[in-house]
């Protein structure tokens, strides 16, 4: 059965709109924290402050070495083509004497937050698990710059990591794109532009919660409007950042909003997550759909109550710690670590 994306403007308009499902019950007490600090709706006026305020979720290098377990350096890269160098993240496993797979990864922030220490954190605690390396790239942020910016930064650095495995201790055969939220549109979207521009050849995807939709009118959106983290309002102010007016219309590149491709076949084996209980639910839910029907290979979770990004912000609850060792377990498979 294809899952619908979208409900019409009048669904809405006339309170057709279900209730939302329900919050995990831990989940919906640790909420009450997080709500103090991010709001669940907001506008583009708050986004410097926003910034701001996530400057804590930034690991030190100290944090990135874990007691001497990684080697932690940052390179800078060449950009895209006329544009600045680039700057990754790299972390390597101390000792380790034969190429490593590894994960590339594009961090989240709906496009307008974060660096490439956001979110790393847990990327860090499966190549810790399976003798990984992790590379995050920084790629620029909207509004200051627009699509095409974050993922033609993204993907030159994906170009050169892959060029420079031998040097990094990467195995070439192994290497998986992984991001969450913003990070895990930009994921899909570099997994389209390596088959389309006959880039690196990925083992795998991993799509944490992902922004693949910039039409923002799924029903789990209107479902969960002002509920949670990172609701409609929200939405629309980051994909208005990436995208301008351009937003909501028919000439969409699919390597801003990965749901807009017609063509999904070809692709790489996908991991997909998502909570019941937020804004991306259905498109993430259709966008995994679609690889099916394409002949493609998908492993889809969707886990009751969760809001979206409640395994990092909650990592203690039951709910996040099965989802995060979900994560490992389908690495694991696809690397054969």
């Amino acid at each position: 059965m294809t899952v619908e994306p979208t409900i019409t403007a009048a669904r809405a308009a006339t309170g057709q709109v279900p209730p939302p499902p329900p919050f995990d019950p831990e989940l919906a007490a640790a909420l009450e924290l997080i709500a103090e600090e991010i709001p669940s709706g907001f506008t583009a006026e708050l986004i410097p402050a926003l910034r701001e305020g996530t400057n804590h979720m930034r690991p030190s290098d100290e944090e990135l070495r874990r007691n001497g377990a990684f080697q932690v350096e940052e390179r800078s890269v060449p950009g895209p083509a006329g544009e600045p160098d680039i700057s990754l993240l790299v972390c390597r496993p101390t000792g380790a004497s034969t190429p490593l797979p590894a994960v590339y990864y594009t961090h989240g922030g709906g496009m307008i937050l974060g660096d490439n220490r956001m979110g790393v954190t847990e990327v860090l605690d499966w190549a810790e698990e399976l003798g990984l390396v992790v590379v995050s790239v920084e790629y620029r942020l909207a509004p200051e710059h627009p699509h095409p910016a974050p993922v033609e930064d993204s993907y030159a650095g994906l170009l050169w990591t892959a060029a420079n495995a031998e040097e990094l201790g990467i195995d070439p055969d192994r290497l998986v794109v992984a991001g969450a939220s913003a990070g895990g549109g930009l994921a899909a979207a570099l997994a389209l532009l390596a088959r389309d521009r006959g880039g690196p050849e990925l083992i795998g995807q991993m799509l944490m919660c992902p922004m693949l939709d910039d039409r923002n009118d799924s029903l789990s959106g209107h479902q969960m409007a002002g509920l949670g983290v990172w609701d409609r309002t929200a939405n629309a102010t980051g994909w208005g950042a990436l995208l301008g007016e351009a937003v909501g219309g028919p000439d969409v590149s699919p390597y801003a909003a990965p749901a807009r491709a017609a063509d999904l076949s070809g692709l790489p084996p996908a991991f997909i997550d998502v909570g019941s209980a937020e804004t991306f639910r259905d498109e993430d839910i259709a966008y995994a759909d679609r690889l099916w029907q394409a002949g493609g290979r998908a492993e889809l979770h969707v886990w009751p109550g969760g809001f979206h990004g409640f395994e990092m912000f909650a990592p203690q609850v039951p709910l996040a710690q099965e989802s995060r060792a979900t994560r490992v377990r389908w690495l694991w498979r696809v690397l054969g670590a």
